[in-house]
């Protein structure tokens, strides 16, 4: 058994080709081989978003704090709140983030193969990430 105690592990600033505004990350877990789901926790301030990018196995994100949007390619963008769970399917392209005026924290749920867990693309463009949300 392996406890992480809270605090014990740094946080990071979102890399800026990776990411637009503030972003902190911060490691909550890495299981060892021969597992590999990975979970870390991802605070977007407002108006802070991932570049598009996919995940090789998918990804979980539970949002735990704030008010944020996520979008797939060609669906509509959605408002995302405390309690919400996403699932992005293996190879599904989307960002997700704040919105333009209040910060948002989720914790990332991925697993990798062969070390890998995201393959990164271009940024979201400002019109995209100010465009209209999609209709319930």
């Amino acid at each position: 058994m392996e406890l992480k105690r809270s605090g014990s592990q740094p946080s990071a600033k979102g890399p800026d080709e990776y990411f637009t505004g503030m972003v902190r990350i911060d490691p909550l877990f890495q299981a060892p081989d021969p597992a590999r789901v990975l979970g870390v926790s991802v605070t977007f301030e407002p108006g802070a978003r991932t570049a598009w990018h996919r995940h090789p196995l998918g990804q979980t994100l539970i949002v735990t704090s704030g008010c944020g949007w996520v979008q797939s390619e060609g669906g509509p963008k959605e408002e995302i709140r405390p309690g919400d769970v996403v699932w992005c399917p293996p190879n599904e392209k989307h960002w997700h983030g704040a919105t333009t005026t209040t910060a948002m924290t989720h914790i990332a749920i991925l697993e990798h193969v062969d070390g890998k867990t995201v393959d990164w693309m271009e940024k979201v463009s400002d019109e995209q990430y100010q465009a209209s949300l999609g209709k319930e």
